[in-house]
């Protein structure tokens, strides 16, 4: 029986959207939300974060939390430190980001069954494109595209559309092949993860701005799970108005 635990990064200081885990959704702030659907599938949840608002945020709803430091570069650095600091020994570190409000039980136990597979370093998630999403969805850089290969491995993630379908009118390529769209939820094999934040930006990386693209270059198997369910991700103060009306529509 393999031992897991998830790690939900939050960082206070966002461009787009300052304060953001702490912004209200409903009743609650965003970052709860979060923890609580995770918490629910892995008991050993933590939210990592580097300021001390958040963590009394977390505190005040009865969740676990980290402090990490304010210089990571990215929330896989962020999972190892709160992963070295709190005290459990687990098998697999799953990494939710802290602006996935409705992030769904069945996501994350599909990115944990990957773990079946002996060959799997790091899991990740990805949903079809629906076919008549419209090949502007399926152009939007910041919706990266993966190809799958037969043993549901990642061979490739792009902010460009993949693969190119030759000889067929751009209109209908949803309806000729099963694109998949990448959703940000990984996990690691712990020592997996130790040697990952080791390693240094590759040359696809830097291209294209992926930071999976670094652990492929560099070897590691990532495996797919599956979702069909749509989730809402928090960037922006639009977004967030997105999840009020998504979230008074499921009450």
């Amino acid at each position: 029986m393999k031992k897991y635990l998830a790690i939900i990064p939050a960082r206070y200081a966002s461009t787009r959207f300052p304060a953001k885990p702490l912004a209200k959704l409903g009743e609650r702030p965003i970052i709860e939300h979060v923890y609580r659907r995770v918490s629910d599938v892995v008991p050993d949840t933590f939210v990592a974060t580097d300021d001390e608002r958040i963590a009394d945020a977390v505190m005040q709803f009865g969740g676990r939390v980290i402090m990490t430091s304010t210089h990571h570069r990215s929330g896989t650095d962020r999972c190892w430190e709160a992963y070295t600091k709190s005290g459990v020994e687990a098998d697999v570190v799953i990494n939710v980001q802290g602006d996935e409000p409705f992030v769904h039980h069945s996501q994350i136990q599909a990115v944990m069954a990957c773990f079946e597979h002996p060959a799997t370093d790091i899991a990740t998630l990805v949903k079809p494109f629906a076919k008549d999403a419209g090949i502007d969805a399926l152009r939007n850089p910041n919706s990266p595209k993966v190809v799958v290969g037969n043993q549901h491995q990642a061979l490739y993630f792009s902010r460009s559309i993949v693969p190119y379908l030759r000889g067929i009118d751009e209109k209908d390529w949803l309806a000729t092949h099963t694109f998949y769209k990448h959703i940000g939820l990984y996990a690691y094999r712990t020592e997996v993860l130790r040697q990952i934040t080791q390693l240094p930006a590759g040359v696809l990386e830097q291209a294209e701005s992926l930071e999976q693209l670094r652990w492929l270059e560099a070897g590691y198997r990532i495996t797919v799970g599956y979702t069909d369910i749509e989730t809402i991700g928090i960037d922006t103060p639009e977004d967030l108005e997105r999840a009020e009306q998504f979230l008074s529509q499921k009450a």
